[in-house]
């Protein structure tokens, strides 16, 4: 199996519980699939070494949980071989070492958030309606999947490292790229946007008012004596996310 192939294996669909936001039924697995998947790929002891595709799978969600929680320099190949419940050997024999699993799972992360982009259907809706549904989806995919934005931090610390040696990080973004381009030109069109806004300027700062907040709201609510992680204030900051990308984007 190659990497790619393997890493795409964390974008497989997951059975969400009630949301109150729209998301995709395609979003990567949480945390307790992650604790399971382990457990799922010896279920049937003796089987796990014949079945390439649930025992990389098995690797990638162990490998999730040990970057998320460790780091890359925190984490050992030891651990993820005993979470995923294989030996070294047979870890090394799907992704060849530490480096080539670090990446595996930092493309997996991102196929999974671009592809649940995709479920959005953007092309089919108001320029308005779809920038709403896309920062609060966005935020919210945050919310969800705090190992994402884990993932882009130690990513980070790194300078991006390790993803520049991603032979597909670009084609995975050019899409979501097209699909804001497409929103902005009808929008403008329209006259409900200005002419002259960038794309990747837009999603940043839709990004960035998500993680920011994410990021630093322990110390922002011991700042402030106010805690920003109750319910109701981050189902309000999602909407204050929403009123400041739209403003930003008025003729």
């Amino acid at each position: 199996m190659t990497r790619a192939r393997a890493a795409a294996k964390l974008s497989e669909p997951t059975a969400s519980s009630g949301q109150a936001a729209p998301r995709s039924q395609d979003a990567p697995v949480s945390r307790e699939s992650l604790d399971a998947a382990p457990r799922r790929a010896h279920k049937k002891s003796g089987r796990t070494t014949r079945d390439p595709e649930r025992t990389s799978a098995a690797i990638l969600a162990a490998s999730v949980r040990e970057f998320t929680d460790k780091g890359y320099g925190g984490a050992r190949i030891n651990e993820i071989a005993k979470r995923a419940g294989v030996n070294k050997r047979m870890l090394y024999h799907y992704f060849g070492g530490k480096e080539a699993l670090y990446l595996a799972v930092l493309e997996g992360a991102y196929v999974a958030i671009r592809s649940a982009e995709t479920r959005l259907h953007l092309a089919d809706q108001d320029p308005v309606d779809g920038m709403r549904e896309l920062a609060l989806f966005t935020w919210r995919y945050f919310l969800e999947h705090p190992e994402f934005l884990s993932l882009l931090s130690t990513e980070n610390l790194h300078r991006a490292k390790y993803l520049k040696r991603s032979a597909r990080i670009f084609d995975l973004h050019s899409p979501l790229v097209a699909v804001i381009s497409d929103l902005l030109q009808r929008g403008a069109a329209n006259g409900q946007f200005r002419a002259d806004a960038d794309p990747v300027k837009v999603y940043v700062s839709i990004a960035a008012l998500g993680f920011f907040y994410l990021s630093n709201r322990w110390t922002l609510s011991t700042i402030f004596r106010r805690d920003l992680a109750e319910p109701q204030e981050l189902d309000a900051w999602g909407h204050h996310i929403v009123d400041t990308i739209l403003a930003s984007l008025r003729p």
